[in-house]
């Protein structure tokens, strides 16, 4: 499976480079430049822009007819986005960035200097750039800029502030653009930015928490027994050095279920893992063991149903944009994504299932599929494992218990191991 900026059928190749132009932007009062019109031959076309999302996380998509290289960063004083770019002749619709989205109020755009533009966008608070790529054209849409921008508190904005590391420009300014650049404030040197993890993320997900308990019997309550779980689960993860790990909680807080999703498809995690623990209120003494649930093909053509409407497009699988898609082609690309999921969630499932069954006592249907909404993820492979029934006294007996707790952490860190180990599923992670 293809990591989602590099999704064979749907993204083409991703580009991402430094920009040979990059200074301190103007005030964000100032209007930019017009382009001077003798110097747009032979330049790149910028034909659209748009913004999508929310608060939390906001899209800037720019469409132009060739591949681009740019540098984006944040400024503070006020918040501020930049992204520096060659001269670009923008053929954008009339009043194109008057109005915002999101986490951006405004933007506007233009050419700076000889041979380079630049477009600002004016923030309604601090935010850190979670995503920018250059997408190569692919399914007879043009090449486009991506950029996603993602709310964060002030801490972490002025942390993203020092990290940043804008070059020299590179390309000699006229006089009047080296004025106008020297009178701004510039940024002390910094060191170099730390590569990208390359890791696989893996984001696991202890259910519940909060004011939301889950099952509890005999003085034990789900929400901290998947939570341990979760933690031991993660430090043995992390002390193979192999992957990045994410959880959805740490504590005793409530988090929605659309938000765990979001967080595994933010993250572009390579595997969810949900983590529950179940309960039969009659009757059930006697039912015992481990259940590991995939996604049900019902639900899943459930949820192809809401993701193909008009107004869901915007980032319906994979960060792609299908808003522009005739609805059969975005029905077909939607189909394909979904398709690939749930064959690698099935397969993890099964490879769950053969690690576990030989220590951990496992349910007599040990694989199902239902409609639970934290496998919803059309383009993140994900299961939701019951490790067993807080109903039945043994079962109960071993959640509790450190010992089986570790026995079954390292089941399951085995099996996310040969999982991931398989060509299909590295695939998904190159870059």
């Amino acid at each position: 499976m293809a990591n989602r900026a590099n999704h064979p059928i749907l993204l083409g190749h991703a580009l991402l480079c430094t920009a040979a132009l990059a200074c301190t932007a103007p005030a964000a009062a100032e209007p930019i430049e017009p382009q001077q019109a003798a110097a747009q031959q032979n330049v790149p076309v910028a034909s659209d822009a748009r913004l999508a999302g929310d608060a939390k996380l906001t899209r800037f998509v720019l469409d132009l007819d060739k591949p681009i290289q740019f540098r984006a960063f944040v400024l503070d004083e006020p918040y501020r986005v930049v992204i520096d770019i060659p001269q670009v002749s923008f053929r954008l619709p009339p009043g194109t960035g008057t109005t915002g989205r999101g986490l951006v109020t405004a933007f506007r755009y233009g050419m700076v200097m000889p041979g380079g533009s630049r477009i600002v966008f004016d923030l309604a608070g601090p935010a850190r750039i979670a995503n920018s790529t250059m997408l190569d054209a692919a399914n007879d849409q043009p090449p486009r800029l991506v950029l996603d921008i993602e709310e964060v508190d002030r801490a972490s904005f002025v942390q993203s502030l020092r990290a940043d590391t804008r070059p020299e420009v590179a390309k000699p300014a006229s006089s009047d653009s080296v004025t106008a650049v020297a009178a701004q404030p510039s940024a002390p040197p910094t060191p170099p930015a730390r590569p990208a993890d390359q890791r696989p993320v893996i984001v696991i997900d202890p259910g519940h928490g909060g004011i939301d308990n889950g099952t509890q019997a005999s003085g034990e309550i789900e929400k901290n027994l998947v939570l341990a779980f979760g933690l031991a689960l993660r430090e043995r993860l992390e002390s193979s050095g192999k992957y990045r790990v994410v959880l959805t909680r740490t504590d005793d807080t409530f988090i929605a279920l659309d938000d765990r999703v979001r967080i595994a498809r933010n993250e572009k995690a390579a595997l969810f893992v949900s983590i529950h623990a179940d309960y039969l209120p009659r009757n059930g003494a006697d039912v015992q063991g481990a259940t590991i649930y995939t996604l049900s093909d019902t639900a899943s053509d459930a949820e192809a149903e809401r993701l193909a409407e008009a107004e869901n497009r915007a980032d319906a699988i994979g960060g792609v944009d299908l808003r522009q898609e005739p609805t059969e082609v975005a029905d077909i690309l939607i189909d394909l994504a979904q398709r690939e999921t749930r064959t690698f969630s099935n397969r993890f499932a099964r490879v769950l299932m053969g690690e576990m069954k030989t220590t951990v006592r496992m349910h007599k249907h040990p694989l199902k599929s239902a409609g639970f909404r934290v496998l919803k993820a059309p383009d993140v492979p994900s299961v939701l494992v019951e490790l067993g029934f807080v109903s039945n006294k043994s079962d109960l007996e071993h959640l509790a218990s450190e010992r089986w707790r570790s026995k079954t952490v390292g089941c399951m860190a085995q099996a996310i191991d040969s999982f991931l180990a398989k060509p299909l599923a590295t695939a998904r992670h190159a870059n």
